[in-house]
């Protein structure tokens, strides 16, 4: 029988070697500036319209956002030219770009532009992030809920224009179309006659034409291999690749060894507990990224319910081992408050001390008095190696300064069965922001309507903090009140003691370092795709 098990591994070991030798083959054979992709899952849906998933990350490689964030943060113009508010901020005049075109070589239309818009907010389309874009367009939620098909607030004022009409003021709807995950297709391609997204019209073999700077010439989905190659009509500069090759590879060890044997340049997404040591900290490293890791405390359940439980225990754990514990060689950065990366980061913010002392005064100050009355406390989102390794730190230091014993850990809710579910106090999560905002990203982490609310923190509320946030949405981008507020927001909620800051996120590249100009940007995409290159002196 163990005779039988040896020659079945040796098999698979085998098997496993020949696959990525004939990968390296097949990679060595390409001619020419190819970037070679390791994409973690076999995926048979690649429209551009999902707003989501794995396929995403790589949506600007084969279309073009309506604008765009540079690596510098500033929005840059697209398939549109401009968008430009009146002083209400409620009324956006948005002007087409003249020279961009389809792969085709006819012309992105203003119909095309706002039949997209249209398509994406229908609820059969799914896509997964329309919210976030043009949720405050009028007429939004009637399209969403099904009982209209266009938005009341997209007209076409002529050839060139459109006028986007808003249900309330935001100073920062240019931010929001920023963004390649609501690229303009043609709309004739993509919409059936019911107004439904055509069945993978996407697909090179039904004819789809582009926008990006690169357009695929095959799609095997069930191999799990795309060939992408340069747009000969693209409106941008021309690539500097040849080609670029996506293929499926699911084992995370598979792909290591042949990013390491230059194999494979770069993936869509890849955390491994070694992975500093296997490919070098420039493959994880980025730039800081508009997001951060928290442990999110609901203070509706015991014994989250008595804040001077809430003060031991944060003021138990000290965020810089915490950091240290999760990711021991970086990138990553301990976080302090909730704000990082935008303009309106509190540079007078008061961190969370690390104080045992006090932390042993508020536990015996609590109601329960002592670790021996308080009931198991439980953590969810413990989804990785290296959050269980954080979450294990936390629940050490409890045991060792609060003598905390009850301590469990799961990687989602749905994990665990019967009552316990309704006990869950902490979710480790994360939150941020697409747009160089505050206020947008304490929306979406502290607001009441917020999903972070409503769900991490068990329907988190106050009324103060939401008149602030709201009043300073309402303010110009360049008006010193709407970070004021914002601040003010988040410094409220601090002193509530509802979260154990955790660290701050980059935006990894991915990327081994002879892949030039892999710059992205907080929505995953690569910024520039056609200035993209190999430096094929530096590969193994």
């Amino acid at each position: 029988m163990k005779r039988c098990i040896l020659i079945l591994l040796f098999g698979l070991a085998l098997t496993g070697l020949v696959f990525a030798g004939g990968q390296g083959d097949a990679a060595a054979e390409e001619a020419g500036q190819v970037l070679n992709i390791a994409h973690p899952v076999l995926q048979q849906n690649w429209s551009p319209l999902q707003g989501g998933g794995h396929s995403a990350r790589w949506q600007s490689l084969w279309w073009a956002a309506p604008m765009y964030f540079d690596k510098d943060g500033n929005i840059t113009p697209y398939v549109l030219s401009s968008a430009e508010s009146d002083s209400s901020y409620k009324t956006w005049t948005l002007k087409m770009n003249p020279d961009a075109v389809f792969s085709d070589g006819s012309a992105i239309t203003v119909e095309d532009v706002v039949g997209t818009w249209n398509l994406c907010a229908r609820p059969d389309t799914k896509h997964a992030r329309i919210d976030l874009f043009l949720s405050g367009v009028k007429g939004f939620d009637d399209v969403k809920l099904g009982k209209a098909d266009d938005m009341t607030g997209l007209a076409v004022k002529d050839a060139k224009t459109i006028v986007v009409t808003l249900s309330s003021p935001d100073p920062i709807f240019d931010q929001k179309i920023s963004t390649a995950l609501i690229p303009p297709v043609k709309i004739s391609q993509a919409e059936d006659a019911s107004g439904r997204e055509k069945s993978e019209w996407w697909h090179p073999d039904n004819g789809v034409v582009v926008s990006g700077p690169f357009m695929p010439e095959s799609m095997d989905l069930d191999q799990g291999i795309i060939v992408m190659v340069p747009n000969p009509n693209f409106f941008g500069p021309a690539p500097k690749l040849d080609k670029i090759v996506i293929k499926t590879v699911s084992d995370a060890s598979t792909a290591t060894l042949m990013l390491k044997r230059g194999e494979m340049d770069a993936h869509t997404e890849l955390i491994t507990p070694t992975i500093i040591q296997d490919l070098g900290p420039g493959f994880l490293g980025g730039p800081p990224l508009a997001k951060g890791q928290q442990f999110w405390l609901d203070a509706h359940k015991p014994p989250m319910d008595d804040i001077n439980v809430r003060k031991a225990l944060i003021m138990s754990v000290n965020k810089e081992e915490l950091a240290l514990a999760a990711f021991p060689d970086g990138p990553f950065t301990p976080a302090t408050q909730i704000l990082n990366k935008v303009p309106g980061v509190d540079p007078d913010y008061p961190e969370y001390p690390f104080d045992p002392e006090a932390a042993k005064a508020a536990l015996a100050a609590s109601k329960y008095g002592s670790a021996a009355k308080l009931p198991k406390i439980m953590f969810v989102g413990i989804s990785t190696p290296t959050h269980e390794a954080a979450a294990q730190y936390i629940a050490e230091q409890w045991r060792s300064i609060l003598g905390i014993q009850g301590v469990e850990m799961k990687p989602a809710i749905e994990t665990y069965s019967g009552p316990d579910q309704k006990s869950v106090q902490i979710f480790r999560d994360d939150v941020g922001t697409r747009v160089p905002d505050a206020v947008s990203y304490l929306m979406g982490s502290i607001y009441s309507g917020s999903g972070n609310a409503t769900v991490k923190m068990g329907g988190y509320k106050n009324p103060k903090i939401d008149s602030l946030l709201e009043e300073a949405s309402g303010k110009g981008v360049k008006d010193p009140a709407r970070i004021e507020l914002a601040r003010e927001a988040q410094r409220i909620f601090r002193d509530e003691w509802n979260y154990i800051p955790y660290y701050y996120d980059v935006m990894s590249k991915w990327a081994m370092p002879w892949v030039m100009n892999f710059d992205k940007n907080d929505d995953w995409q690569v910024i520039e795709p056609w200035n993209v290159s190999i430096d094929e002196s530096m590969k193994p």
